[in-house]
């Protein structure tokens, strides 16, 4: 008779309950693998970390694409109570450095297709191919113990460490507990309608806490089928979620994608009918998306969390969706939320403030960083940097980044709020704002847009539009036009590009 599994190990348990079930479909590679499958190689990595030298607490680190690697790893640090070190893999080698430097993992695994860099910045290393069974990950895998013994890890037990973009300074380490991943299945599962029959279409990058936690881990948690895409393409992704052989049920994205499949010619045909929940987060969503995929039957359920609240935090429910359109939702089920003001005290309602959080699925800290983790929480609270607002029914409204908000005139001013006003304008294919100096009025808004091609549009277009939707104060004074945005891997908008770019030392403020 099998052994009973640990009451923490999701994929022993899922392998003995439902061994047959496919939890994890690689589209890139065609691979599939049911729960007895990923749990045979999360033993077998598990016995090969093992034999390397891996134990309690050490870190492994990964470089590559998405893939089921990713899945495997984790639950395989899992039963040696390793760490997962997930790696960023559109950064440089000296931003990788500076990451590998500050967390010492003892390997490094890496996709063939990052090789170069990979030797770059270790010795010892495990190489991911697809299409070669005899490449080092999976000659490990094969030559292994048959078993490990698995230690019992507790939710204070650190599952991976998770570094943050980095918008500011040297990115931080964002240490993620297995309690919070825990709780994350906990207060994402039951509002997101996921159960073992659910499948989820997912297009984020697994190395950012979007594509590994909203919602993969929590369908992995119920015994479900994740889809595996190993770069997101707005066409295929529409393809496969109109195909009824595959059943996709779930999808969650950033704005970005959401927004690329509703200006592709395959959008208005698609069949959209199958999906239960389409959810949206990473950044303030225009009401343009919003609207787009609601007239095709399909409410985008919004919610806000980052990569220290792993990552839900708030979320809509499917019901409120119209209703409530453009909210982020409540407070997730055993999580409590804060606004307050520059006096640290609680907003009147309505009012605007800062999101603080606290709960089970918020981080300890960072990693090899006190001083940053003492700033970054108040009696336990910690400080999203997000500024928000809250409804008469408790719904909250994440208004944009605190960093990103510029103050004109005296006035505070939100770019997302403007860039809603732009993405009414048919003309526009993507828009940013951002706030630049100004000798009277200290500084004003620029806007940044990227036209539909073959598409007129100038600055004074832009500007009447604005003038008869926005306070003046709001309407921005100068206008670019660009060929694209710069995005981060997740699709948010790299405004510290945009600003590098547009207001350099040698730009002169716009008076």
């Amino acid at each position: 008779m099998p052994g009973i599994p640990p009451y923490y190990d999701w994929i022993a348990h899922h392998a003995h309950r439902r061994p047959a079930q496919l939890a994890i479909d690689d589209l890139q590679t065609a691979r599939k693998f049911t729960y007895a499958d990923i749990d045979r190689r999360t033993g077998q990595l598990a016995a090969a970390l093992s034999e390397l030298g891996i134990a309690k607490g050490d870190r492994v680190a990964l470089l590559a694409p998405n893939g089921a690697e990713y899945f495997e790893l984790q639950f395989a640090c899992g039963r040696l109570g390793a760490i997962m070190l997930p790696l960023n893999w559109r950064l440089t080698v000296p931003e990788l450095e500076y990451i590998l430097g500050d967390s010492s993992p003892k390997l490094l695994v890496h996709d063939k297709s990052f090789a170069q860099q990979a030797r770059a910045l270790a010795k010892n290393l495990l190489e991911i191919d697809a299409e070669n069974p005899d490449c080092t990950y999976e000659r490990a895998l094969a030559t292994a113990s048959k078993q490990v013994a698995a230690i019992e890890v507790t939710h204070d037990d650190i599952a991976m460490v998770m570094y943050t973009s980095g918008t500011t300074g040297h990115p931080k380490g964002a240490i993620i507990t297995h309690g919070m991943v825990f709780w994350n299945c906990v207060n994402l599962g039951i509002p997101a309608l996921i159960s073992p029959k659910t499948v989820q279409l997912v297009v984020l990058p697994l190395f950012h806490t979007g594509g590994l936690n909203c919602y993969a881990n929590p369908v992995l948690h119920a015994g479900g089928t994740i889809l595996i895409m190993r770069a997101f393409d707005p066409g295929l992704a529409l393809d496969y979620i109109s195909n009824p052989s595959l059943g996709i049920t779930h999808f969650f994205g950033v704005p970005a994608p959401y927004q690329f499949m509703m200006q592709h010619p395959k959008f208005q045909s698609a069949d959209l009918s199958r999906l239960q929940i389409a959810g949206v987060g990473g950044a303030p969503c225009a009401l343009a998306i919003l609207e787009g995929w609601s007239a095709r039957g399909v409410p985008l359920v919004q919610g806000w969390g980052m990569t220290e609240t792993s990552p839900a935090g708030t979320m809509l429910d499917a019901a409120d969706a119209i209703r409530k359109v453009g909210s982020a939702g409540k407070a997730m089920m055993h999580t409590a939320i804060r606004i307050i003001g520059d006096d640290g005290k609680d907003v009147d309602q309505g009012g605007i403030g800062e999101l603080l959080i606290k709960g089970p699925n918020i981080t300890p800290g960072y990693w090899n960083k006190p001083e940053a983790t003492a700033a970054a929480f108040t009696d336990g609270w910690l400080h999203t940097g997000d500024a928000a607002r809250m409804d008469d029914e408790g719904f909250v409204y994440i208004v944009d980044r605190w960093k990103d908000m510029y103050i004109s005139g005296g006035e505070n001013v939100y770019p997302a709020e403007v860039e809603n006003v732009l993405f009414q304008l048919p003309q526009v294919a993507d828009a940013a704002i951002i706030g630049v100096p100004n000798e009277r009025w200290g500084e004003v808004g620029m806007a940044i847009i990227v036209r539909k091609p073959d598409q007129a549009l100038e600055e004074g277009d832009v500007i009447r539009h604005c003038l008869g939707r926005l306070a003046k104060f709001k309407v921005p004074q100068a206008v670019a036009f660009v060929d694209v945005l710069p995005r981060n891997a997740t699709g948010k908008v790299l405004k510290r590009d945009l600003r590098v770019q547009f207001v350099g030392a040698d730009k002169p403020a716009i008076s």
